[in-house]
């Protein structure tokens, strides 16, 4: 079976003609596509609702709480680049065809494809059809480079980078300037000849489509994560093998990786592909890389389409095993361009879950942002009579447990494995944070079970004596955190 989704193709000056909407110029993709597609019932041992784990993996069974499907380590193969769905597009029948030269008499009209409209941008374009001015104006670059912000841009490099008052200096465009500042520090501005309105207006647009009001997946994450990106890839194992186009794909990839996330825990295969066709779509409609060969332009669409697929958290345990696998044989050649686009996604996906990774007072933060998002969807859930998503439900849940959960299974496997690949001064301390965080979690999880256990009502008869270690527990301070969010 085969669902495709067909792009709008939008003429100039005529409709949109029979074959356009043919099933060449569609993009389809098998739904037994292991990422894609419903996991086979053979490889699941149990089925809660619509969510099915095997409950022999621990580290799948918490992926599962995070309401994705996610296979059983069992028969993981490593992955082969012809496995990817995403290269079932025919990225040609997304491109802008500009004329070359002078067209023959009688021939068509050029016509121009365009992305599909993502929810923020579809918002946008409606205040404006009805007259609305955007709320938050975007201040021009030198503004954002003065003062504080420009002093913070030059330890852009540092692990305590502290992406939230650099978004407070930039006025809310922390994205936009970071992204920026760092294409523009490792020459790829002049390099690869980018047109600057475009490459601003690209900045734009991508900014423009995270959801705001998502209290996590936003543009501060995506910038954070393309902080965290860019120090990866100043380590000295990948700074000496990484060519121009692989930071130039890395670093893009880091900002677009969310575009227009819902917000939601369950990322559904059309939400994934939506994702992805924003992220590749921006470029074009930009314009941003129409100057090159159209044979590298093509090639920079797919390797962008595959780092940002190696995000999906579903895919864990498979990217996991195979990196083991490689560290094991010590067979991981940096020459090799498919093992340089290997490392960058593992980069990548690094970067995307690194905030227990990060000093305690930027980690908190982040933890309570995203159980945040959690106990909203939990309320939406349950407003509509809904069956409430696993760690979505704040009368159950509390941030410390969705962490210490969420470090033990996903985080601390992953940057183990980093470790062994990267064993710098940054890996150790990544893992010291990590360490440090979840066991001030465990603290602050501790305290709060005290704190509850002495508040209960006290006994007849004991009230003289209860009353003075109540009172004396009730002086008692709470650490910074400690409130759930």
């Amino acid at each position: 079976m085969e669902v495709c989704y067909q792009l709008p193709v939008l003429p100039l000056d005529r409709p949109v003609p029979k074959h356009v909407l043919s099933r060449r110029g569609a993009i389809s993709f098998s739904s037994s596509s292991s990422l894609f597609g419903a996991p086979d019932p053979r490889q699941l041992s149990q089925r809660r609702g619509a969510i099915s784990y095997d409950s022999s993996d621990q580290t799948a069974l918490y992926i599962r709480m995070l309401d994705v499907r996610v296979r059983s380590q069992v028969g993981f193969e490593p992955e082969r680049r012809s496995s990817h769905p995403y290269l079932c597009i025919d990225f040609r029948t997304l491109h802008t065809r500009l004329g070359h030269g002078t067209t023959a008499a009688g021939s068509s009209p050029e016509r121009r494809v365009h992305r599909l409209l993502s929810f923020q941008r579809y918002l946008h374009s409606s205040r404006l059809l009805r007259g609305v001015p955007q709320q938050i104006p975007l201040h021009i670059l030198d503004e954002d480079y003065t003062g504080q912000a420009r002093c913070m841009l030059e330890k852009v490099g540092t692990w305590n980078f502290d992406i939230f008052l650099f978004d407070r200096l930039t006025n809310g465009n922390s994205l936009i300037t970071l992204t920026f500042h760092l294409l523009n520090q490792y020459g790829l501005v002049e390099l690869f000849q980018l047109d600057m309105v475009k490459l601003w207006r690209f900045l734009v647009m991508v900014q423009e489509d995270y959801h705001s009001d998502n209290p996590y997946h936003n543009a501060v994450h995506a910038a954070d994560v393309t902080q965290a990106m860019y120090c990866f890839m100043q380590e000295p194992i990948l700074a000496k093998s990484l060519t121009s186009c692989d930071i130039l794909l890395g670093l893009i990839a880091a900002a677009t990786h969310d575009l227009d996330h819902p917000g939601s825990t369950s990322l559904s295969s059309s939400r994934l592909t939506t994702i992805l066709l924003h992220s590749i779509g921006i470029p074009q409609e930009t314009g941003l890389f129409s100057h090159l060969p159209a044979e590298d332009s093509l090639n920079m669409e797919r390797e962008l389409g595959s780092l940002i697929l190696a995000t999906d958290i579903s895919r864990q345990n498979d990217y996991l095993s195979r990196f083991r696998r490689h560290l094991d044989q010590d067979n991981l050649c940096l020459s090799n361009a498919s093992h340089r686009h290997f490392l960058l996604q593992m980069a990548l996906k690094c970067a995307d879950i690194c905030n227990p990774c990060r000093p305690w007072e930027l980690s908190k933060q982040w933890s309570e942002k995203v159980t945040d998002e959690f106990f909203q969807q939990g309320d939406i859930e349950k407003k509509h009579k809904l069956e409430v998503s696993p760690v979505c439900d704040r009368g159950i849940n509390t941030v410390g447990d969705i962490q210490i959960g969420f470090m033990s299974y996903v985080v601390e496997p992953l940057f183990a494995e980093w470790t062994r690949f990267s064993d710098t001064r940054l890996s150790q301390t990544m893992m010291g944070h990590m360490r440090l965080n979840k066991a001030s979690w465990g603290a602050l999880q501790q305290q709060q079970t005290s704190v509850s256990v002495e508040a209960e009502p006290s006994s007849p008869g004991t009230d003289a004596e209860d009353g003075g270690a109540t009172g004396g527990s009730s002086s008692k301070e709470i650490p910074q955190g400690s409130r759930e969010s």
